[in-house]
């Protein structure tokens, strides 16, 4: 194993997975930025939910500390990624509690305090355990629990489009942003032996495909049916 991890070429696909995984999730952090400039104008949030970027905001954080040397080797591009997600998941739950009712605002606020505590825990508490192979093993396994979840998040979008037969609430952009990110991290964590990257991206993978076979699917349908005459003649 550590022949391939020396080996150039080995590095290069590597570190190309990475960088296209940080590419792919740069188009994810930015597609809320519509949603933004709609509630900045009506200076509301009208029914949108804050609790997506919160939760976000946590991945992004969990899934940072984890790629930084004091808990994995050679993980650094998971640390920019992450990074970079951190800042934007950050700047839309601040900008969701200024514009929020104030109901919404204070119980936004009391949960971004309370990721930012939970986070500020995890760090100091794994830096607490001197076995750096514990530390990896704990944060790591918080990560996949935390990925996960956050893959797993589509199947309710999921669940709507089979029931209502339509893809409008699941937007192909997003959906395909979310295989390639997560198609290239799976490849990123093969070639760097990393279970706690490739399992977690492994079902990103699989749960994107479902999303876009059944775009296709139903897109192709609901295509068709426009197709068909409004006034059927029994002439």
């Amino acid at each position: 194993m550590s022949d391939s991890i020396s080996n150039p070429v080995w590095t290069t696909c590597k570190d190309a997975a990475g960088i296209a995984g940080n590419i792919f999730a740069f188009g994810l952090f930015v597609s809320p930025i519509p949603t933004y400039r709609r509630i900045i104008r009506n200076r509301s949030t009208e029914q949108f939910s804050g609790l997506p970027y919160i939760y976000a905001l946590m991945n992004c954080l969990i899934c940072m500390w984890y790629g930084t040397p004091l808990v994995s080797a050679d993980n650094l591009l998971l640390v920019t990624v992450n990074s970079f997600g951190a800042v934007f998941q950050l700047g839309y739950t601040i900008l969701f509690i200024i514009y929020a009712e104030r109901r919404i605002k204070v119980r936004t606020l009391v949960l971004l305090l309370a990721v930012l505590s939970l986070f500020a825990i995890i760090v100091i508490g794994s830096l607490q355990i001197s076995d750096r192979m514990i530390r990896w093993i704990l944060v790591g396994s918080l990560t996949v629990v935390s990925l996960i979840s956050m893959f797993a998040s589509p199947l309710f979008i999921i669940n709507l489009v089979v029931q209502t037969k339509s893809v409008e609430f699941m937007p192909f952009y997003l959906s395909l942003s979310t295989f390639l990110m997560s198609t290239s991290f799976l490849l990123y964590g093969l070639l760097n032996f990393d279970a706690f990257v490739y399992v977690p991206n492994g079902i990103g993978t699989i749960l994107g495909i479902i999303q876009l076979t059944l775009y296709f699917h139903y897109k192709k349908k609901s295509t068709q049916d426009s197709m068909e005459p409004l006034i059927v003649s029994h002439a």
